[in-house]
């Protein structure tokens, strides 16, 4: 592990150098809102937010994408015949990345990448991505990061993390991939004294944090008590199903796969899901566990803060980024469902706020 120091007026330079070996995603502002986007002439990245209205999951795990093609048109080829699409796996690098964000792939990766299932699409454009975070000096008000796992300054599952001071950045390398990047970019310039200012800048960040949630109950819950409370009707009551905090969510996963047709010839597409819709759990016999909003409601929650829990005793599906809680139009505020949920059963706590 080594630290650098980059001259924050030669990076855009930099990394127009390193797009030769790299695809190279920067964030970039765009009318309201910031997003990541891939690197070109008419393209500048800009570094002064505070995170993407949108999680940057789609950069591993796109909201369509194509996975086979066929034809019925039996005057063709290999017709009949599901054909894979050619992918571009080619090295490419996320510059000004959230920790929180780089974290939710960790999360994900246990649902793309176990012992069980390996998806070749999420795996090997996660093994081809080299993660260059920019650690959070200004946390959000609604990020609660340090009680979900995470930080504004952590470093799991990174290759190198950019540390803002002021006139130049702080590359904390850490490792082979970000190595190979650094060496690439001519960041050879070594920073002294650099770990003590980032151990301070880390803890200034970490103390701006106001959002905090408790989960050290959650894994001794009674889960068939905690499906069966009574606060699942007040919390899932204004509801409207729109699927915005699914949409915004950086460890949420769930897919559909569909075929669409045009003529002859037909895509076979995964796309983004998700469990706030009445349809995604709606059997071909018309029946559907899930037929209220309450139902949908209650798995979502029950899914990141209890079944995750015990399934993998590794904390909760969350890292805390607030995204949801920024973004929901009734205001459902998972940080006070986590709450109800680790509090169940207290004598002296009451459900409903």
């Amino acid at each position: 592990m080594r630290i650098a120091k980059i001259d924050k007026k030669k990076l855009v330079t930099d990394l127009n150098a390193l797009s030769g070996d790299y695809r190279i995603f920067v964030p970039i502002k765009e009318a309201k809102y910031y997003s990541f986007c891939e690197l070109s002439d008419d393209v500048t990245p800009d570094f002064d937010y505070l995170n993407t209205r949108m999680s940057p999951k789609s950069l591993i795990y796109p909201q369509s994408e194509v996975m086979f093609e066929y034809s019925l048109d039996e005057t063709k080829k290999d017709h009949h015949t599901l054909k894979e699409v050619p992918k571009d796996y080619a090295p490419r690098a996320v510059f000004g990345i959230r920790p929180c964000d780089v974290k939710a792939f960790l999360l994900v990766g246990k649902n793309f990448d176990n012992p069980q299932y390996k998806d070749p699409y999420w795996l090997n454009a996660f093994e081809a991505t080299t993660f260059i975070g920019y650690a959070c000096s200004d946390p959000c008000n609604s990020c609660f990061c340090t009680t979900a796992g995470c930080g504004p300054f952590h470093e799991e599952g990174l290759d190198i993390l950019l540390v803002d001071t002021g006139d130049t950045w702080l590359a904390k390398v850490l490792t082979e991939k970000g190595e190979k990047l650094a060496l690439t970019a001519g960041w050879d310039t070594e920073a002294p004294d650099a770990e003590k200012q980032i151990e301070e800048l880390k803890q200034s960040a970490e103390n701006k944090i106001v959002s905090h949630v408790a989960t050290d109950r959650l894994k001794d819950q009674e889960t068939i008590t905690l499906y069966e409370a009574s606060f699942w009707e007040d919390v899932s009551f204004s509801c409207i199903n729109c699927g915005t905090c699914t949409f915004v969510c950086p460890t949420c996963w769930c897919f559909d796969i569909q075929d669409e047709n045009r003529g002859k010839n037909g895509k076979r597409m995964r796309n983004w899901d998700s469990c706030m819709f009445p349809l995604f759990t709606l059997h071909g016999s018309g029946h559907n566990p899930r037929g209220t909003k309450l139902h949908r409601v209650r798995q979502r929650f029950m899914h990141k803060l209890k079944y995750y829990v015990d399934k993998y005793d590794e904390g909760i599906q969350c890292v805390g980024c607030g995204r949801c809680v920024r973004l929901c139009p009734v205001n459902i505020d998972i940080r006070r469902v986590c709450e109800l949920m680790n509090r169940q059963g207290e004598a002296d706590f009451c459900e409903v706020k």
